[in-house]
């Protein structure tokens, strides 16, 4: 077997897919895992593939293993294990030689990384898709040097998804954490699409009284039409599957409380500090967080009681599909959106159209939708999608479907926090004449803080009337 030019440290769910990928894209590999019956139970249970495998005992005999320049992969977990993994390699590798963290990093880590001054080469890469993205084709994000992503170029295109016009998922989107970051956001709109599909399930459930069957049977059709993707597709799946065990439809015997890794945290997280509104997001992560609140929620039902229900007669299937595209258009644009003022406040020149393209596959949030998206941005990049002819005529059809649902949820004690936020942040940004006057007012009233006038004459502070009696 020709020597291998890359490697992988850890054989877990998602490298153990990777190197196979790798391996099965014709490009031999060496792989290591910290317990050594992991690799060799990797190994033996490659198959054909193993012939273009090299498992390795020691972190040593690994970079032996490897053709200099080395690119060596990362799969461990995000955080310290990392830093301990990059510490270890440092004795053993050569300034040519390259570092990938492909995990769940937090952008600033590999900004961190990046400029600690490594004795080798190093890069941040996104990569999504779960288990059978990265063994069949996941979405790639990457960050760092443009020359070492043309260095990894081929293998990583080769390994990537691949859209419905050929178009490999993968590309190179700016220096240092900027693919971590980019990841970041993928997965904020993940937790906000899926929060959204829960919500027109509950009201399936909850406000129409429809059984898990009919509710499959709903979402497979949505799958049919503008709302196509992964996520509404394996809702649909999720919806159909009976328990062995009981008979009953699975959704009813699964705890209703989700968790999560973070990565929707720190979107959220990083908003704030950029700036850029993205309430859609917020909620989908406070609505994970409400979840896990399970004695809490129950004692509030036993104190205030069930929500009023059903409203069959006040929403349509069809007011559920269209507020959901409403949804997900807004979810997005406000994604989109925190991006482009990422890329402004981090020096970053990150292409809205080819992350959009790069997310068309591969990826949990792939969807039908992100072609429009790439062509709206491709246009305009930083122009908010809302306010691309496209999209807004999409959501002028939506949008009463969209109010009707969240007045409906309001009405009827069903909590639509995602829809609803929304729909709220879309009230805003259509509204030329805010109320933020008042809350300047305010601050100028209490602390002094001053405020601008419309006509452009000089204020210092208002002449404040004294407090009615």
């Amino acid at each position: 077997m020709t020597k291998p030019e890359i490697g992988l440290i850890g054989l877990g769910t998602m490298g153990a897919a990777l190197a196979l990928n790798i391996a099965e894209k014709g490009f031999p590999i060496a792989v290591w895992n910290r317990t050594a019956s992991v690799t060799h139970s990797f190994h033996a249970g490659a198959g054909e593939l193993a012939a273009r495998i090299t498992p390795t005992a020691t972190l040593a005999e690994l970079v032996a293993a490897i053709a200099p320049p080395r690119t060596i992969i990362l799969m461990v977990p995000a955080g310290p294990v990392v830093d301990d993994q990059l510490a270890a390699l440092a004795p053993l590798l050569d300034a040519h030689d390259l570092v990938i963290d492909a995990g769940n990093a937090n952008f600033h880590d590999t900004n961190r990384r990046v400029r600690a001054g490594l004795p080798f080469r190093f890069m941040g890469i996104g990569v999504s898709g779960g288990e059978e993205g990265a063994r069949h084709g996941p979405a790639i994000m990457a960050g760092g040097d443009a020359a070492d992503w043309a260095r990894v170029d081929p293998v990583l295109q080769a390994i990537a998804a691949r859209a419905e016009d050929g178009i490999p998922c993968a590309s190179h989107l700016g220096p240092e954490g900027a693919g971590h970051f980019v990841k970041a956001v993928h997965n904020g709109i993940e937790y906000a699409d899926m929060q959204m599909i829960a919500e027109t399930y509950g009201v399936m459930r909850d406000g129409m009284a429809m059984p898990a069957p009919a509710i499959a049977e709903t979402f497979a059709r949505w799958n049919r039409g503008p709302l196509q993707s992964y996520l509404v597709e394996i809702s649909a799946t999720v919806a159909a599957t009976v328990d062995p065990v009981t008979g009953a439809p699975m959704l009813d015997v699964i705890v209703d409380a989700a968790g999560q890794k973070g990565t929707g945290r720190w979107t959220a997280i990083e908003a704030q500090n950029l700036a850029a509104p993205i309430p859609v997001i917020e909620a989908a992560v406070m609505a994970r967080n409400v979840s896990a609140r399970r004695r809490e929620r129950a004692e509030g039902e036993a104190l205030y009681g069930p929500a009023p229900r059903p409203l069959a007669k006040e929403l349509t299937l069809d007011d559920l599909e269209q507020a959901l595209i409403a949804g997900k258009i807004l979810c997005y644009a406000q994604g989109f959106a925190m991006m482009t003022s990422a890329g402004a406040e981090f020096s970053w020149p990150l292409d809205m159209p080819a992350i959009a393209r790069v997310w068309r596959a591969g990826c949990i949030i792939r969807s039908a939708m992100l072609n429009d998206m790439a062509a709206a941005l491709a246009e305009e990049p930083a122009r908010n999608l809302i306010l691309s002819p496209l999209f807004a005529d999409h959501l002028l059809r939506c949008l009463p479907a969209l109010r009707r649902v969240a007045a409906a949820g309001a009405l009827n004690g069903l909590a639509l926090p995602a829809l609803g936020a929304g729909l709220a942040w879309f009230d805003l940004m259509r509204t030329a004449r805010g109320t933020a006057n008042m809350i300047q007012g305010q601050r100028d009233f209490f602390g002094l803080h001053g405020f601008e006038r419309l006509d452009g004459l000089p204020q210092p502070h208002g002449p404040w009337a004294p407090p009615s009696i």
